[in-house]
């Protein structure tokens, strides 16, 4: 419900970007959010409080966790806040080459002549060489 000072409550600040009231809450109870309160102990959230709620939106399709974006936000440090920037890089940087050299197989599975991917030399030997895997396989 919109006030006269323009504030929202949580159903409405939370459905401005796509969420549930409980995700609004959640956020409130790991620190990344604090809305002012009103008769009743009503959650209120002003022009500030949507803005820091669109933040941690695009953290999180950054890939942040609510931990990270709980760090980057609470600072005022630019020092933290680079630091927190790099380490969500490094991230992305690995899932990326992950993701890239899933798609990569996928690929070749899609094109490959073995009726049952699984008989496909090249398949098992990409299966072998995964860093994750190699050392478990026989």
């Amino acid at each position: 419900m919109k006030s006269t000072d323009g504030s929202l409550g949580v159903g409405e600040a939370a459905r401005r970007f796509g969420l549930a009231p409980h995700v609004l809450r959640h956020w409130e109870s790991v620190g990344l959010l604090a809305p002012s309160r009103v008769a009743g102990d009503r959650r209120r959230y002003g022009p500030e409080d949507l803005f820091r709620i669109g933040m941690v939106v695009l953290g999180k399709r950054a890939g942040f966790g609510l931990d990270r974006m709980r760090e980057l936000l609470s600072t005022g440090d630019a020092a933290r806040q680079r630091a927190a920037l790099r380490a969500q890089r490094d991230e992305l940087v690995r899932r990326i080459a992950d993701a890239r050299a899933a798609l990569g197989m996928i690929d070749h599975a899609l094109e490959c002549d073995h009726d049952d991917i699984s008989a496909c030399p090249n398949f098992q030997a990409a299966v072998r060489a995964h860093p994750a895997l190699a050392e478990r396989l026989p």
